[in-house]
């Protein structure tokens, strides 16, 4: 979890204990705890890290006083406990609720911010299965658009390349398999989606040799001086150019820039 975040729950925190005073709005036949005293005991219990028993204690300011000024504060809180409690389905589900409630509150950034985080902590092995991968993308695609401006999108951005690096390296285990068994088209499909649609990864340069090779083995000698020549511009003290000009070169070949047509011809060159 990044550092700021615990100093956004402390902003929360100081704002909700202010000076505002606690109402009730509901009748009940059961007395009911006022707010404020809620707060402080779920903020305690969160201090202690019992976040499960802080959510509850949160739930229950929003439902004993729905029409506080501590209600919004107290769902914001609950989301941020259950997310700490590693429950990111109840967490989702109550930042939705308050995003749809509360659309022009002044936490929407952070409750956005809390959503994509809560579907990023999911992100285990994308090649099994990249579901939780594009839902992160999404929701930090969210942040950095409607709060451009805000350390939620700065990270926003770190997070995106770093699922962005997870999900091209999965391509590549891929494309590396066909390569293996030769089956070159296949593999070229892999490591072309890779250069075009994470052009930023750690794994370009790797797919682009990878190109050369397969080209290269499929007779077409013109697309591999391309990938090269891309390669070698974009990358040029890299292992994988010298690999790649080290091949083309015993085929008697150089790299030679893109044609206008090609696939290849907006990639730095």
């Amino acid at each position: 979890m990044l550092s700021f975040l615990p100093s956004v729950r402390l902003v929360i925190l100081g704002l909700a204990l202010g000076s505002l005073g606690a109402c009730s709005s509901t009748p009940t036949d059961e007395p009911e705890t006022p707010a404020e005293p809620l707060y402080l005991k779920a903020s305690d219990l969160m201090d202690k890290g019992e976040n499960k028993k802080a959510a509850k204690v949160f739930e229950d300011i929003e439902r004993q006083h729905p029409y506080s000024p501590w209600a919004k504060r107290a769902q914001i809180m609950a989301a941020y406990a259950q997310y700490q409690a590693l429950d990111y389905d109840d967490a989702i589900v109550t930042l939705n609720a308050f995003l749809q409630l509360h659309p022009g509150h002044k936490d929407v950034a952070y409750a956005l911010y809390l959503r994509a985080l809560c579907f990023y902590e999911r992100i285990e092995d994308v090649r099994r299965d990249p579901t939780w991968a594009r839902e992160a993308l999404q929701a930090l695609s969210d942040v950095i658009t409607r709060f451009p401006d805000t350390p939620y999108a700065q990270d926003a951005h770190i997070k995106i390349s770093l699922i962005h690096d997870h999900l091209a390296g999965a391509e590549m285990d891929v494309g590396r398999q066909y390569l293996k068994r030769s089956i070159y088209t296949a593999a070229i499909l892999r490591f072309r989606h890779v250069v075009e649609e994470y052009p930023t990864t750690s794994h370009t340069p790797e797919a682009l040799h990878r190109l050369v090779e397969c080209d290269l083995a499929l007779g077409l000698p013109r697309e591999a001086q391309e990938a090269g020549a891309v390669l070698g511009h974009n990358f040029p003290g890299s292992d994988w150019y010298e690999d790649s000009y080290r091949l083309l070169t015993t085929k008697g070949l150089q790299p030679a820039a893109p044609s206008r047509d090609s696939w290849l011809s907006h990639l730095g060159l």
